[in-house]
């Protein structure tokens, strides 16, 4: 089942069992279609990428696709950058080969870069390794000795550095590689390759689900592992879609296009901003009220060389207009001018998803822009409107 971002519902003959699944997982909007037994309404949000339904008693499991509106190398520079500006993701950079759809694309970038990372063989590193044993090896972990021996002398707990293979970055590599492995519409070849790239990663112990993926350092020595650590995190940080509604299984990866257009923008005016005399903070934390009872981070907060805010702005994919709360994204930077003491506010959306214009608040002399970023251009073009948009943003006596 072929689905577009933000595009109108289609309607689809499903099993109530499944079309109940998809409408539970906020995969997609899905609702009965009242002019056409068993077939139910579905539309696609902001998620893009591939979720497969398996229900009891089916012949096949249903694989549903949801397609970005950008193109994929589009996409892989917007996610690329995000993850680490200084770093060269133009087009070509990250290879997707022939590949059109999110995820085969994702998997063959993924893989190639980890074999890349790998050529040379397996980076090694310190670790503190922890055990339990009958000689004292490193320093002893008095607190633990207590606990589980009640004082007595043997066996002792400790711990030491070990120099070994199974370090942070060969943990989140073969992570990556497993969580592609269970990702429908992997090509066939690709799948190969992951399974070659699973191998050579054998030794490395496996992250436990559910817990915190374990930190890492870009340094001169684990250079190689960069543009395929950056892309590993990319996939593990992604939606999962793993569960089991009603002895449904729904397994799939997503990626929200509201934060990835989000960490983008933000980023990039970070960046734009560096050398100037103003300091760009991203979600920094400020309160409406005077209690400071009500939080709100705005999503970027400039302060000029005084301290004091100047600017304010916030990326929104596209514009919000709940039932009942039309424009729901004015009131929210009108709220942000308000208890900033600015002026003017800035939302800044993606081309196609609202329009580029100005509002002019009555009563309070507040103006709030709405800029209309086009995401379907060259990398160049597009950081120069970043750029271009940062000046905007920037008071003049401070650019």
């Amino acid at each position: 089942m072929e689905l577009v971002e933000h595009a109108p519902a289609v309607s689809h003959p499903l099993p109530a069992a499944i079309g109940r699944a998809l409408a539970d997982s906020d995969i997609v909007t899905a609702a009965p279609d009242p002019h056409a037994a068993g077939h139910w309404r579905l539309r696609a949000g902001s998620k893009v990428g591939a979720v497969q339904v398996t229900a009891p008693g089916a012949d096949r499991p249903l694989t549903v696709r949801v397609t970005p509106k950008v193109s994929i190398s589009r996409l892989f520079f917007l996610l690329g950058y995000s993850l680490d500006p200084r770093k060269n993701w133009r087009d070509g950079q990250v290879d997707v080969a022939a590949h059109q759809d999110l995820m085969p694309a994702l998997a063959h970038a993924v893989e190639r870069q980890i074999d890349r990372a790998l050529r040379t063989g397996l980076l090694q590193g310190y670790r503190v390794a922890k055990e339990t044993g009958l000689v004292v090896r490193g320093r002893v972990r008095h607190a633990d000795q207590m606990r589980r021996h009640f004082g007595a002398t043997l066996p002792v707990e400790v711990a030491y550095n070990e120099f070994t293979a199974d370090i942070a970055e060969n943990r989140i590599l073969r992570a990556a590689v497993e969580r592609l492995l269970r990702a429908p519409g992997v090509p066939r070849e690709v799948r190969r390759r992951l399974l070659h790239q699973r191998v050579r990663l054998a030794d490395i112990s496996p992250l436990v689900r559910g817990h915190r993926l374990p930190e890492w350092l870009p340094t001169r020595l684990n250079a190689r592992y960069h543009h395929a650590l950056h892309l590993s995190r990319a996939v593990l940080d992604g939606t999962s879609v793993e569960h089991l509604p009603g002895g449904l299984r729904i397994d799939g990866f997503l990626f929200d296009m509201n934060r990835l257009f989000e960490d983008f923008v933000t980023t990039a005016l970070r960046e734009t901003l560096r050398d100037t005399t103003l300091t760009a903070r991203l979600q920094d934390s400020h309160h409406l009220d005077e209690n400071d009872e009500i939080r709100m981070k705005p999503d970027v907060v400039l302060y000029g060389s005084d301290g004091s805010p100047c600017a304010v702005a916030d990326a929104k994919y596209k514009a919000e207009k709940r039932s009942g709360f039309p424009d729901a994204d004015l009131y929210q930077m009108l709220a942000y001018c308000t208890a900033l003491r600015l002026s003017e506010g800035h939302l800044i959306y993606a081309k196609g998803n609202a329009v580029h214009t100005t509002h002019r608040v009555r009563g309070s002399g507040v103006v709030i822009h709405q800029h209309a970023l086009d995401l379907d251009q060259p990398p160049e073009r597009l950081l120069s409107a970043i750029a271009s948009l940062s000046r905007r943003l920037a008071p003049r006596d401070q650019q």
